[in-house]
This record gives structure tokens, C-alpha cells and sequence, in this order.
């Protein structure tokens, strides 16, 4: 979003208005810039899990760990005024979403989620979709021999009776056990280019992709390598999320939508 097409914060007699971002996510980074960047600017603040060592700080003003729960967050909303709420976690940190929801209906605080879309298979695409990691775990022996896991480090335990397979690995921090004994982790983060995905696929001569739908960007090239080589794709269906909640596809409409609420 240019400068001239920018919409303008409204000015308040009380001060800035308070935004709370439950962040962890690049659109969540995205939007604390774009809000930071307004004139005049809200008071930001991203709030992160603290699951990463080294996490990309967004603009604004961060608090990294826990709430304490639904209550916990809600007293932290009205302890610091907030004005308004923005779910922009991964799309499978589906307790925190839960605990968003209740916690600002307790407070009486207005929630928007930020959702980036899911992935859509296109022509070529060999995709099995499953409801869970387990359900991933199971469909593996009949699929082949070396996967290539990008589910994270935390969902480890879910394959590590799978004795058979090789797996590869890939995680921001190193996997902690229990995990499968015949593993290579390699430690990365996106975003990924198409030539570099192609390239691993080839030299670890994997055989299958097992991967979440978190629609994002930054890991999509995997997916398109994966078709390119004629590999099955093991995706892990998003969980439920809170019903009732207004969705933004992008930092922008996130934007948009604070704009109205708040003018």
C-alpha cells in the first residue's frame, strides 16, 4: 500500500487507540508495520508465544509468552485499554484462536482474525489430505520411504514410532525427542525459492512431502516442486476455528477494518 492510498488513523481525544496483535506469523509483522507506519499511528503491540529462539521482531511494541489463558488475556485487555484485538497466529495455533474469542467477548473488546488462505491443489497435484498429524503418521508407509516433514519441531512425537521411514526434517530451532530414529534436521527458515526446493528434493532423494495447510507464500515453492517431481503431498487439514469471528485475507483489510471500527 502506497502512501497516498494509506488510510489516515482518526484522531482521538484520549490518546492513540490500542492494538493488540497476537502475532508469530509474517502477516502479523506485516500489519504492526503498516499500522506503526500510519500518521498519526496507533499504540501497537504484538504479543508472541516465545516457541522460537531467535524470532523476527515486528514493529511496535512486543511482549513475548503466555496470557495465562482466556482470563489471563482478558484481564490484560482491560488492563491496558485495548481497543481492539487481532488474531494473526498460524493457522494451526487453533487454542490461542479459542482463548482470542473468549477472552475478548469477556472484555468486550472488538476481535478480527487474520487468516491468510489455505493452499488449492492445481492440475498435477497428487495431495492426500488428513484431519491430523496421526492420521498423517499412518498414511506414510504405503506412500514411500524418504519424507521430507515440514510440519515443525513441536509435532515430532506424532511420527517417532515409524521405524521404517527416513525423514528430513526442517525447523526453524532443533527438535527436541521424542522424535523418528532415522532423521536428518535441517535448520531454516523462509522463505524458500522454487531452484533450492528442487534442489533438496533431488539430493535427499525424497519420495513424499508432509506438510501443513498454512497457505503461506514463503512455503509454497516446496508444494510446486513436489508437482514438478511427481511426489505425493501428505497435507494436514487446518483445525476448527472460533465461528463468528470476522476475517481479514491480508494486513491490508486488517487495516480497512480497524479504520471503520475505530473512526
Amino acid at each position: 500500500m502506497n502512501d497516498d492510498a494509506r488510510p489516515q488513523w482518526p484522531t482521538r481525544v484520549s490518546g492513540a487507540p490500542r492494538v493488540l496483535i497476537l502475532g508469530g506469523t509474517t502477516e502479523a509483522r506485516r500489519l504492526a508495520a503498516e499500522l506503526t507506519a500510519l500518521t498519526p499511528a496507533p499504540q501497537v503491540t504484538t504479543s508472541l508465544a516465545g516457541r522460537v529462539g531467535t524470532p523476527r521482531l515486528p514493529a511496535g511494541e512486543v511482549r513475548i509468552g503466555g496470557f495465562g489463558g482466556p482470563e489471563g488475556l482478558a484481564r490484560w485487555l482491560r488492563e491496558h485499554a485495548v481497543d481492539a484485538l487481532i488474531d494473526a497466529t498460524h493457522p494451526f495455533a487453533g487454542t490461542i484462536s479459542f482463548s482470542a474469542a473468549e477472552a475478548a467477548a469477556t472484555a468486550h473488546v472488538p476481535l478480527l482474525a487474520l487468516r491468510r488462505p489455505g493452499w488449492v491443489p492445481g492440475p498435477g497435484d497428487t495431495w492426500h489430505d488428513v484431519a491430523s498429524l496421526d492420521e498423517a503418521a499412518a498414511a506414510l508407509p504405503a506412500l514411500g520411504r524418504r519424507i521430507f516433514l515440514t510440519t515443525g519441531r513441536m509435532g515430532l512425537a506424532h511420527f517417532a514410532h515409524l521405524t521404517e521411514p527416513w525423514f528430513l526434517v526442517r525447523s526453524v530451532d532443533a527438535p527436541e525427542a521424542p522424535h523418528p530414529p532415522r532423521m536428518q534436521t535441517l535448520l531454516d527458515r523462509g522463505p524458500f525459492t522454487l531452484e533450492g526446493e528442487r534442489a533438496l528434493l533431488r539430493s535427499h532423494r525424497i519420495d513424499v512431502l508432509v506438510t501443513k495447510d498454512s497457505g503461506a507464500a514463503a512455503t509454497a515453492p516446496k508444494l510446486t516442486a513436489a508437482r514438478e517431481a511427481g511426489l505425493p503431498v501428505v497435507l494436514v487439514r487446518r483445525p476448527p476455528a472460533p465461528e463468528g469471528v470476522p476475517l481479514a485475507a491480508d494486513p491490508q483489510q486488517a487495516t480497512v477494518w480497524l479504520r471503520d471500527l475505530l473512526g
